[in-house]
C-alpha cells in the first residue's frame, strides 16, 4: 500500500549536475522520501516521494538547476498503488495469462506509460525496473494478465509513447513457457536469475 500520494523521477545526463540539483530540492520542499545516484551511461537518477504539493515544487526546482541536464522527468500527483511499490523493489507473481514487456530508452517515460497502463486496464504490474545494471539507462516494465488486458495495456502505454515521439520496444507473450514466468517471477536480471534444470536432453556421462 501506498505511504504517499505523488512520485517524480528526474534523470540527469551529468551526474555532477544531478547531485547538485537533488541537492537543491531537497533544500527547497520538505519532501517524504528520496532515492538518488548514478545509473549507466554515466547518468544520474533521482527518486522522490511524499505530499502532491511538496514534490511539485522540489521537481520545480530540480528541473530549473538541472536545465540541459534534464534527460527526461516525470511527476505523478496520484501513482498507482503497483507503480509505487514496483519503483520501490517490489515484485509481482506472474499468473497463468498473457505477459507483455515494454522497453524505453529512459526510465521516465517507460513510469509513465506504466502508469497509464494499470489505471487503463486490469493488468498487474511484474516488475518495473529503473537503468539499473545491464540496462545502459533504459526503463523496462512487465505486465501480466489475460490477453486481452495485456493487449490493451500495450496500446495505451506503446500509444501514449508514440504519440510523444519516444522509441519504444514491445512484445506480448500470449502464453508463456511455465520455465520462462519463474524465471520473470524471479528477476530479468541475469545476474540474479537462478539455474532452473529442465526436462531436456541429458549430457553425455
Amino acid at each position: 500500500m501506498k505511504r504517499h500520494p505523488a512520485i517524480a523521477v528526474l534523470e540527469f545526463r551529468d551526474i555532477a549536475v544531478g547531485v547538485f540539483a537533488t541537492d537543491a530540492l531537497l533544500k527547497r520542499s520538505p519532501i517524504a522520501f528520496v532515492k538518488c545516484g548514478t545509473i549507466s551511461r554515466g547518468r544520474f537518477l533521482t527518486l522522490i516521494g511524499g505530499t502532491t504539493a511538496s514534490v511539485e515544487e522540489a521537481v520545480s526546482e530540480g528541473l530549473a538547476q538541472g536545465g540541459d541536464s534534464v534527460l527526461d522527468h516525470v511527476m505523478l500527483a496520484d501513482v498507482h498503488p503497483q507503480l509505487y511499490e514496483g519503483i520501490l523493489g517490489h515484485r509481482s507473481p506472474v499468473g497463468p495469462g498473457s505477459i507483455a514487456i515494454i522497453e524505453t530508452g529512459t526510465v521516465s517515460c517507460n513510469v509513465r506509460a506504466a502508469e497509464l497502463a494499470l489505471k487503463g486496464t486490469t493488468v498487474d504490474l511484474v516488475e518495473i525496473r529503473l537503468a539499473d545494471s545491464g540496462l545502459s539507462g533504459k526503463g523496462l516494465s512487465i505486465f501480466e494478465g489475460e490477453l486481452h488486458d495485456v493487449e490493451a495495456a500495450v496500446e495505451i502505454a506503446v500509444g501514449f509513447l508514440e504519440r510523444t515521439g519516444v522509441q519504444v520496444g514491445f512484445k506480448i507473450i500470449s502464453a508463456p513457457h511455465e520455465a520462462l514466468s519463474r524465471q520473470v517471477e524471479g528477476s530479468t536480471y541475469f545476474g540474479s536469475a537462478s539455474l532452473l534444470e529442465l526436462d531436456g536432453e541429458e549430457g553425455e556421462g
